[in-house]
Order: structure tokens, then sequence, then C-alpha cells
């Protein structure tokens, strides 16, 4: 008899192996072992960019006995959990899902976790999180006008902040001998107006030109 159930023991024991801690709860002693599951095992959020965010959703699944959940908890400041209250009962087979939200302030690639402690047997239950936070791209305006017909050894470029001026901000140092000029000192959110001027050989400036409105988002 002894063999016989040592036999039995063994099997039991592979098949809980076998399933990897999921969601399958096998008997060991005439009583069901609680269990509980993550999915996705891993969130990957990609490239997200410094100073904003991205969600999504993973669920939490109790296995063949009801199972409490009491706590989540996470080792990176850059991500949160939300849509979930503690302490949380499921019952055998039921499922509920959480939100995880990616917020990096600082660049490079944030590789966390969320530990559900609970009453299952598997507890803490992780999931992984990774995502990597890039700098926006730089914002510019790229201005243009037409020669002036008159002899002239450049232009100037002027900016302000209300319309009609004044247009406290000259662009450039010197006069642009061209016909275009690139304004990479803009911020987010921000109206801005230009006007430009012709320069001829005795440093004598024109009267402003039109004005441009450029409205960075």
């Amino acid at each position: 008899m002894s063999r016989y159930s040592s036999a039995l023991v063994l099997s039991a024991l592979a098949l809980l192996i076998g399933c990897g801690g999921g969601a399958v709860a096998s008997k060991t002693g005439g009583s069901d072992v609680a269990v509980l599951s993550v999915s996705p095992p891993t969130i990957d959020f990609g490239n997200v960019t410094i100073g904003s965010s991205s969600a999504q959703t993973g669920m939490l699944t109790a296995g063949a006995s009801a199972v409490t959940i009491f706590s989540a908890s996470l080792n990176d400041q850059a991500y949160s959990v939300n849509g979930i209250r503690f302490p949380l009962t499921l019952t055998a087979g039921q499922s509920v899902p959480f939100t995880v939200t990616f917020g990096p302030q600082v660049s490079g690639t944030s590789s966390g976790g969320i530990s559900f402690v609970s009453d299952a047997s598997n507890s803490p239950t992780t999931e992984t999180l990774t995502g990597t936070a890039t700098q926006s791209a730089p914002l510019s305006v790229e201005l243009s006008w037409d020669p002036s017909p008159s002899s002239v050894i450049g232009y100037n470029i002027y900016r302000g902040t209300t319309s009609g001026g004044p247009y406290p901000s000259k662009l450039n140092s010197s006069p642009q001998p061209g016909t275009t000029f690139v304004d990479s000192t803009i911020l987010s959110g921000t109206t801005y107006y230009y006007v430009a001027t012709s320069v001829d050989a005795n440093s004598v400036e024109s009267l402003y030109s039109n004005q441009l409105t450029m409205v960075v988002p």
C-alpha cells in the first residue's frame, strides 16, 4: 500500500509542475489548492514619450478555489496600477481586469513588475513590466520669404507673442544671407508672431514684413 500511495503523490506533483502554477488546481489530500494567475505574464509598453503615458489591461483569474487578493506592489515608480480595490475575493474561475499605466519622467528603459499578494499557494503572483522612455522630437519652425527686390546684404527675423507687436526677440545675430530661417527655440503650447526686415549695405533696415502666425501644439 505504501508504494501505491507514493506513486499517486508523485503523479499529482508532476501534474502541478507541468501546469506551471497556472489556473489549474490539483487536489492534495482531498482539498483544492488555491491558485491565482495573471495575464499577460509580461506587458511591453514599447516606446513612450517622456511626459506622456500609455495604459494597458491585465487580468487576474482564480483557479479551482476562491482566492483573496490583499495588495499589489510595484518596484518602479514609472508604473501604476488602477481599476482594482483590495482586499478582493475572486470565486473559483472568476476573473477581474486591472489597468497598468506607464508614465515615464526620465529617458531609458524601465524594467519593473507587479507582485499580487494573496492567500493563493503561488503568492506573490507576479507580472513583468517593461517600457522605454524617449525624448520628444525637438520643436522648430521653418520660415521662408521672397527675396527683396532691392539690393540687400541679408535679412533680420523678429519674434513676439503678441499679435501686431512688439517683437522683442531678434533671432539672428547678423543679417541672414538666405531667404529661409529655422527657429528651434520655441515652446509647446505657445503662439508666436514673426516678421522680417531686409538690411542694405549701410545696415539700414526696411520696415517690417507682413506678420506670420505660428501656433505650436
